[in-house]
């Protein structure tokens, strides 16, 4: 199955197209709305974007012998926090019915 990916680039070139902004003044925003949410989640605060979904922080339990997938090594792994991604209703709705070509 091959997924179509949209980079940050794409994001700019689509917004750019719709609003006939400058792409440098577009590039800026994305970049500094990512960066917001970066040091948002840094900071340990969720930033809920209503219609969109929330993204959060979630504690992993460290394991003792977890392992490494490359090598099959057995490792220690700590406690740490992930990113992740809770999608809203409004989201969730609107990509349901979605099928994709195989």
């Amino acid at each position: 199955m091959s997924q179509k990916k949209i980079t940050k680039i794409d994001l700019v070139e689509s917004i750019f197209l719709e609003t006939n902004i400058e792409k440098k003044v577009i590039q800026e925003v994305v970049d500094s709305l990512f960066d917001k949410v970066k040091d948002s989640l840094k900071a340990g605060a969720a930033i809920e974007l209503r219609g969109f979904g929330t993204f959060d922080l979630k504690r992993r339990k460290g394991r003792v012998n977890a392992r490494n997938p490359k090598t099959g090594e057995i490792v220690s792994v700590k406690p740490h926090m992930v990113a992740i991604f809770r999608p809203g209703k409004e989201l969730k709705a609107s990509v349901w019915d979605f099928e994709r070509e195989e």
